[in-house]
């Protein structure tokens, strides 16, 4: 493959977490915490209305003091739901046939729970996930910074995601992009239906 640098959505892109995931309960824990939530100009997505409500969040509260707790009192739902996650169909595969690719996982879950659902289902590859000083998906911030730790310039990576705000995130870092198992992207994007054509569309 030639390819310089692959980076990785996690949450239905390598493992489904999101689907166990009870981001209804992580909404009403956020707005008992801290009343009416905010709002923001978000890409529109499949995902269920409370976990885009839950991100949304995260989104209009980035470089807020109150992200911080925000993003925690949402990973603990994600933490939960870690144990019940179930991997993406071909995933081993995936990941074997790129050993040896520069690769970094770029992800909206927290960072304690992005690792124990890599761990669980035994995918080692390095993570960025959430962290309070990059804005998250659908702003290139997480995807930068992931290729300058991979030591490669965005431009050079190719992103493999399933939503419009990997998609979003990877158009505005001038990264490559490929959609995965959802009808979730405009025109001219490169979709496949699951990691093993994943792997054909990376050449």
């Amino acid at each position: 493959m030639g390819i310089h640098g692959l980076l990785l959505d996690l949450d239905r892109t390598l493992v489904d977490v999101q689907s166990f995931t009870d981001y209804e309960a992580a909404v009403a824990d956020l707005e008992a915490r801290f009343g009416e939530l905010p709002g923001s100009d978000i890409p529109e997505t499949y995902w269920r209305p409370a976990t885009l409500r839950a991100m949304e969040v995260l989104v209009a509260w980035a470089g807020d003091p109150r992200w911080q707790e925000a993003s925690d009192l949402i990973e603990a739902h994600e933490l939960a739901a870690v144990e019940v996650s179930t991997p993406m169909p071909g995933v081993e595969r995936f990941v074997t046939t790129i050993a040896g690719i520069p690769t970094m996982v770029v992800t909206l879950m927290g960072p304690t729970a992005a690792r124990a659902a890599l761990d669980r289902h035994g995918i080692d590859l390095p993570v960025v996930g959430r962290r309070v000083d990059l804005r998250p998906k659908p702003s290139p911030d997480q995807l930068l910074a992931a290729a300058e730790l991979l030591g490669v310039d965005a431009s050079s990576c190719t992103m493999v995601g399933d939503s419009s705000w990997d998609h979003g995130a990877a158009t505005a870092a001038g990264c490559r992009f490929v959609g995965v198992g959802s009808t979730d992207f405009g025109p001219g994007v490169t979709v496949v239906d699951d990691l093993a054509a994943a792997l054909d569309a990376l050449g």
